[in-house]
């Protein structure tokens, strides 16, 4: 690695460029490292590392898949203080990690990327942030992922309100919501966890809800002092335990790709849930959903229903109509008075990738493309037209089932495997074939099409403007696992030629 040019305009140059210091970009890191490479750095818009996890510090965050398998498989923690671990937990064992591996020095911290271009000629990629640093790299990794984006949506007359607002990843924790009355707008996987942590300290809660998720009772416990002392002094038995949630969590995809027998199953136990907690036939009918289980995300929570049935605690189904000074009128012309928006609204997904400004062969726009098409990949992870563009968690390869650290841990082999194959072959740089991408399209939008998220009646987060499921992985992912074993140089085309280089 080396830098030119003054501080203003420096210029550093790297044979990798990481973008991101969540999950993805620290695994991705970690595993270049146990594979001999030092040739890399990360860039990082903040100044920490942690991704969403250090992002979203809203009450009540936390992970809806088992701490032991929500973390990397060569880096377990055996003081996990919960089944289900909290925000705070899961930052400081990302903290932890990239400090244990040493991956501060190859961080950047404070540059946020905002733009990469393809050099056809001498095969690197220059990529550009946002103060004008500039990084020179044969090989771009993008670590960013999908929920990053906070989902703001359009309110009629929102510019009048004179009260507070927030979205739930941008949690303001200098504004007191003690004795408010407060409106929170979406009822997605934050609100589900926050609105049981404010219900009881605010005058009066407000709940806008367009579609009512299907809420499973969450299997959440203390982890007591004999386990965590019993997988530090024998880790074979937290890999017993982890291995144990692998099976059971990937058994869940059966029901969720064409098998509604189960979501049923599913359904019958979280409706349950909603009459032991809703005596109200009003209120009951309101949280019912009128879906099958799975076409939207299934959430899981044991406090959310009876936090809704406080006697403080409205849930309005009607659309929002307009936003005043100091109060939201709904469609049916009701008004209610509040002092503070909370969105609960999620993030950017399907266009979550909108906002880069990568350039390919050609002069190609990445971001018009996907707009206009849909996004493409080959397995998630390369874009035709792209050389040496890698994304982790790309794509259709998010999951409704099982922990997606899974997934990156799957996808960081990968990326190695494919550079170190352009390196064998002398090559400058390796593109994905055009046919290879329409073929992976084309099966995996074929098993979407079967499953729950295409069949189910309703419309999710998971689909694009036309419908189309660009974000999940149909299935197993230990078919997943071994679709990404090992690069099928089939599958590419090498370009250019260059001296085979010693690696340091």
């Amino acid at each position: 690695m080396s830098s030119t040019g003054t501080a203003e305009t420096s210029t550093e140059r790297a044979t990798i460029v990481i973008v991101g210091t969540g999950f993805s970009g620290l695994g991705m890191a970690i595993q270049l490292l146990k594979d001999g490479r030092d040739d890399f750095v990360i860039l990082e818009k903040a100044h920490e590392v942690g991704g969403t996890w250090r992002d979203n510090t809203y009450p009540g965050c936390a992970c809806d898949i088992q701490s032991h398998m929500y973390s990397f498989s060569y880096e377990q923690n055996p003081d996990w203080s919960r089944a289900f671990s909290g925000q705070p937990e899961i930052f400081d064992y990302l903290k932890g990690v990239a400090d244990k591996y040493g991956l501060r020095k190859f961080i950047r911290f404070g540059v946020e990327m905002t733009g990469a271009t393809w050099n056809e000629s001498d095969a690197t990629w220059t990529v550009t942030g946002a103060n004008g640093e500039t990084f020179v790299a044969t090989y771009l990794v993008s670590g960013v992922g999908a929920l990053h984006i906070p989902n703001i949506p359009k309110l009629n007359g929102i510019e009048t309100f004179q009260g507070e607002q927030f979205h739930s990843a941008d949690w303001n924790h200098d504004y007191d919501l003690h004795g408010k009355r407060v409106a929170v707008i979406g009822t997605g996987a934050s609100a589900i966890q926050f609105v049981p942590q404010i219900a009881p300290e605010v005058n009066r809660l407000t709940l806008f809800q367009r579609t009512p998720p299907w809420v499973m009772p969450k299997p959440d416990h203390e982890v007591p002092r004999w386990a965590k002392a019993l997988f530090r002094r024998a880790p074979i038995t937290q890999r017993a335990v982890r291995n144990a949630l692998y099976w059971f969590l990937e058994s869940r995809a059966i029901g969720f790709n064409g098998h509604p027998a189960i979501m049923k199953a599913g359904e019958r136990v979280c409706r349950r849930q909603i009459n032991k907690a809703i005596k109200d036939p009003e209120l009951r009918a309101k949280l019912t959903p009128d879906y099958r289980m799975g076409c939207k995300r299934v959430l899981q929570a044991n406090d959310y229903y009876p936090a809704l049935a406080r006697e403080n605690v409205d849930v309005v189904t009607d659309g929002i109509a307009e936003v005043r000074e100091h109060s939201i009128v709904d469609t049916s012309g009701v008004e209610h008075e509040v002092d503070c928006i909370i969105y609960g609204t999620g993030f950017h997904v399907t266009d979550a990738f909108d906002y880069l400004d990568i350039t390919g062969e050609n002069g190609r726009d990445l971001s018009t493309e996907w707009a206009e098409e849909g996004m493409r990949t080959h397995k998630g992870i390369t874009v035709e037209g792209f050389p040496n563009l890698f994304f982790l968690l790309g794509p259709n390869t998010g999951l409704g089932h099982m922990s997606v650290v899974f997934m990156i841990e799957s996808q960081a082999r990968y990326v190695i495997d494919a550079i170190n194959h352009v390196e064998r072959s002398g090559a400058r740089a390796l593109r994905v074939r055009a046919d290879a991408q329409e073929e992976f399209q084309r099966e995996i939008q074929d098993k979407l099409a079967k499953g729950v998220w295409s069949t189910g009646g309703c419309t999710s987060w998971y689909l694009d403007a036309k419908g189309v499921n660009r974000t999940l992985w149909p299935g197993f992912t230990w078919k997943y696992w071994l679709e990404t074993r090992k690069v099928d140089a089939s599958d590419y085309e090498l370009v250019g030629r260059r001296p085979v280089m010693s690696r340091r």
